[in-house]
């Protein structure tokens, strides 16, 4: 059993998780004259620590947490059995998700804030509108992008909304798998354009910029030219003199004072330690699975079904926007090698397909964007040789010839698609892991057969010799993004927070990762996160410093 040690002092904050959602509200809050602590399940890496090193990053998990430590389960509906899988595997540790993340930052669009007013009741589906606006959001948008670092074209994508400042830095250079893609769409008499990216391609505020290497994607960048909260938000909350980080601490509990109010977080350290932070507001910044997990462990006579959960929605409708493609192989006596590892593994995005068009047979749509295949030793060509001659001929004649254009699913929020806790699963320290339920809606499987077949179309344009689709089949989370689990509304029987992302339960208790999204949307949702955390930690300290707890 850890053993209990004094606890540390008081504070105004105390965030868990210091990922993209808990590094944006430590600079705001801090910069805003409050005390704050920061726990976080992973390391504290810095640059010297990262490289370009495939197998570190993707055969031995050297960010992505290890399942056999910390696992997961999944099934597809609660008659089936429960399975170990490596679930969305984002980081856990300082910067989260934006250690690993491919950087890809566009807006949410105007309609993606009023899906249900725009479509109606959608049967088999718990779609709701969000109850704040674009127009709520674009000031933080913009705040983020200049203080964050980011590389894009303003303008350039035809269908985003209005906003109120360019980018910081110009976009990224275009690949030869993205001038393939965006000269076939062009044919077509479609658009492209460079995709936002969290990442700076000039000198900007001491960073380098982009060296333009594939080996970027799912890796931690050694260059510091990639955006993450761990070289950029974090350094300056810890500037302020206000703000204690504390990596390799694993949150057990969040508890409550007699009157139902948040009282601080129980956590173990890195020694075995425990330790108990109390603090005037807890945030929550896990993730969307971690979140509800933790919120669920949280029992108390108050709370008997886990904090914040009265109206019995912790854990429900997730969503996770599995990643598709269609994969075309080129002649190569006709077309010049791609050399995908030069330039960023993602390259020219187009929002052709992104609003709803009845005559597809279904609701919604989806960015859709080109990529290199994969990195030398782990990509994957369907029916590719593994060993041998055939191996070497196939890297030889395949890797530099193929690419993908990939797709991403706008998955509808189903009330029964859930997070709970797995009732025979334990993690390492003894606690049960998160259960992912999901089936696939059916208008989600509609939509990627008919976005895929469009890719292969693109491909077709293109002039690719052999083109294979990737179709869904269930939900992996190989996107890593987690949304959903603690939807935010104006009403606390349908939904966890309000639109300040303050429990309806528990007046001092937040929850600012992708967790509060009401519908999943077409885009990546880190910006959006991240935009919406600095609104709210606003919100905190001007609360705050009227002289009253933020409630």
């Amino acid at each position: 059993m850890p053993t209990r040690k004094k606890n540390p002092e008081a504070v105004d904050v105390c965030i868990v998780g210091a990922g993209a959602s808990g590094g944006t509200a430590a600079k705001v809050l801090t910069e805003n004259g409050l005390r704050v602590v920061a726990l976080d399940r992973g390391p504290w890496l810095r640059d010297e620590q990262f490289s370009g090193d495939e197998l570190k990053y993707l055969n031995r998990n050297y960010v992505w947490p290890d399942d056999k430590l910390k696992p997961r389960t999944y099934r597809p509906d609660e008659s089936s059995p429960s399975q170990v899988v490596q679930f969305s595997p984002t980081p856990q540790g300082v910067g989260g998700g934006t250690i690993h993340w491919g950087g890809i930052v566009p807006r949410m669009t105007l309609d993606d804030f009023k899906l249900r007013s725009l479509h109606g009741d959608v049967p088999g589906s718990s779609l709701v509108d969000w109850p704040i606006d674009y127009w709520v959001l674009e000031p933080y948008y913009t705040k983020v992008e200049w203080e964050l670092g980011t590389s894009g074209l303003a303008g350039a994508n035809r269908w985003e909304a209005p906003r109120s400042k360019g980018y910081p830095t110009g976009p990224v250079a275009l690949t030869h798998y993205g001038r393939i893609f965006a000269q076939a769409h062009a044919k077509m008499g479609k658009s492209t354009f460079p995709i936002p990216q969290a990442m700076v391609t000039e000198p900007y505020r001491g960073r380098r910029p982009f060296p333009y290497s594939g080996f970027w994607q799912q890796y931690a960048d050694p260059t510091g030219s990639k955006s993450s909260t761990a070289n950029t938000f974090i350094p300056d909350a810890l500037a302020t003199g206000l703000f204690e980080l504390r990596p390799d601490c694993y949150v057990k509990e969040i508890t409550v004072h007699p009157d139902g109010r948040a009282k601080g977080v129980v956590y173990t350290d890195e020694d075995g330690d425990e330790f108990e932070q109390l603090a005037d507001v807890v945030i929550m910044c896990a993730g969307g699975i971690e979140t509800p997990r933790l919120l669920q462990l949280s029992t108390s006579n108050l709370f008997p079904d886990g904090l914040a959960n009265s109206s019995g929605q912790v854990g429900r409708n997730c969503t996770f926007h599995e990643y598709l493609f269609a994969i075309g192989l080129f002649d190569k006596e006709v077309v010049d090698p791609l050399f995908p590892w030069a330039g960023h593994y993602m390259n020219v995005m187009s929002f052709d397909y992104y609003q709803t068009d009845y005559d597809r047979g279904h609701l919604l749509g989806t960015l859709i964007f080109a990529s290199m295949l994969g990195h030398p030793v782990n990509w994957t060509f369907p029916g590719r040789p593994t060993w041998g001659q055939a191996a070497k001929d196939a890297d030889r004649d395949l890797f530099n010839h193929s690419m993908k254009l990939g797709v991403m699913v706008q998955d509808l929020p189903v009330e029964s698609n859930k997070v709970d806790l797995d009732p025979d699963v334990k993690d390492a320290w003894g606690l049960p892991v998160a259960r992912i339920t999901h089936t696939p809606h059916a208008n989600d499987y509609a939509q990627a057969k008919w976005q895929v077949e469009k890719n292969v179309e693109i491909l077709e344009v293109a002039g690719a010799s052999k083109i294979i689709p990737v179709h869904l089949d269930k939900i992996t989370g190989n996107c890593c993004h987690e949304m959903g689990t603690a939807r935010m509304g104006d009403d606390p029987a349908t939904s966890v927070v309000d639109k300040w992302c303050q429990a309806h339960d528990v007046p001092n208790l937040y929850v600012f990762d992708g967790s509060f999204f009401p519908t999943s949307t077409g885009v990546n949702p880190t910006l959006t996160i991240m935009a919406n955390a600095w609104r709210c930690s606003e919100y905190i300290a001007q609360v705050r410093a009227k002289g009253r707890n933020a409630d």
